[in-house]
């Protein structure tokens, strides 16, 4: 583990920071009284798949029952390759990548009726207008009005104007990447906004960089204005490290980024739209070289990361709560090939989409220590690799 000043950060946002864990902790106490006294306490679970050499049917839908862990299947929507789904504002669209490199990549727009968990594509449009160059979309994000992919083997950013209905619009912008040293690739492999809403930033984990594009709030998909603004790097890391997914934590003063080939997840300090390096901390020494997703806890007093190739499983960490630094505190096997993983809004469920165990495993999570204990209540799916919530 390396330690760099966390003095970097102002006195009164280490303050902030510290008052608002202390609230969020506090809060986290009341979670399971509230949650008794709610019954059935369901969410809808949208769930990504890879459809390619398996029996996947696409996206399905399913209800999670987040007070007693008990999982229901709702329908199922044909949608090849869906590796990543994002749920809109509203609750009533749905986008999900098709990860493809042969002509078939695409985003894809669906409407979902929440009264029976039923998706229906609306439309798709490809992640490259002329074809080439947007190969692999393996994520995406929305704001309701747009639409990002991440592109990965084509190391590109494509932007989906969304029509009135929901549905897609052709791209109306893309933005693409070259190889910064020889012999290697760009790989956009995520794609989220600042927690103001006025940056995104994009991990290029094959140039280990992230880049920050203002947001055009003034663009909208009638007047044809660029909805990303021209990018800045505010991260250059360790060649061959492999920047993946990142995690703001609720203060928005915190980041976490976890490097899928170097194992390591890094700690930035965010403020003046930039990011200050606070801490490496070594999530998993198994040399598997292919740790994947990060969350924090809803309390914001642990964090958790997967890991996949060797020693499957999953790391867990204790956040400082007047600093933000990270101690890592257990281990937690998986079946094989944890991916994407998410937990439950009341903090008491994390699920893990385990794509060759063809299942997502349900572990109860202690609030107060941050442990996991599988529940044996298993989600049979083929090649889950995505799992979001809907309210």
């Amino acid at each position: 583990m390396l330690n760099f000043a966390a003095d970097i950060l102002p006195r009164h946002i280490r303050f902030q920071m510290k008052l608002h864990r202390l609230h969020l902790f506090l809060l986290s106490l009341l979670l399971p009284v509230c949650a008794l006294g709610q019954g059935t306490d369901t969410l809808t679970m949208i769930v990504g798949t890879y459809t390619e050499g398996s029996e996947s049917k696409g996206i399905y839908t399913l209800r999670f029952n987040q007070s007693t862990g008990e999982a229901q299947l709702l329908s199922t929507c044909k949608v090849g390759n869906p590796s990543f789904v994002c749920v809109a504002p509203g609750n009533r669209r749905v986008y999900a990548v098709s990860e493809y490199n042969d002509g078939r990549q695409a985003a894809v727009a669906l409407s979902l009726d929440s009264a029976s968990g039923s998706l229906r594509v609306l439309n798709s449009q490809p992640t490259c207008g002329d074809g080439k160059g947007g190969e692999d979309p393996c994520n995406i994000w929305t704001d309701g009005h747009y639409v990002v992919t991440a592109n990965y083997t084509g190391g590109s950013i494509s932007v989906f104007p969304i029509a009135a209905d929901g549905s897609l619009k052709p791209a109306s912008q893309y933005i693409k990447y070259t190889a910064l040293h020889e012999g290697g690739a760009a790989h956009i492999h995520c794609v989220r906004p600042t927690p103001d809403g006025r940056y995104l930033l994009a991990t290029d984990l094959g140039n280990d960089r992230i880049y920050r594009f203002p947001v055009n709030h003034k663009a909208t998909p009638q007047n044809g204005q660029p909805f990303l603004l021209d990018d800045t790097v505010v991260y250059e890391g360790h060649q061959g490290w492999g920047p993946r997914h990142f995690v703001f934590d609720k203060t928005g003063y915190m980041v976490y980024l976890i490097n899928e080939l170097g194992d390591y997840v890094c700690t930035f300090g965010y403020g003046n739209k930039r990011l200050v390096t606070l801490q490496y901390q070594l999530a998993y020494d198994g040399q598997g070289h292919g740790s994947a997703d990060i969350h924090l806890s809803p309390d914001g007093r642990y964090l958790y990361t997967s890991h996949r190739l060797r020693g499957d499983g999953i790391s867990i960490f204790e956040v400082d709560g007047e600093r933000g630094m990270l101690h890592r505190i257990a281990y937690q096997s998986t079946e094989k090939h944890p991916r994407n993983f998410n937990i439950t809004p009341n903090g008491r469920y994390l699920l893990c989409a385990c794509r060759d165990g063809n299942c997502i495993q349900v572990f109860e999570r202690d609030i107060r220590t941050g442990l996991l204990t599988d529940t044996g209540r298993t989600i049979h799916l083929p090649k889950p690799v995505c799992i979001q919530w809907v309210p």
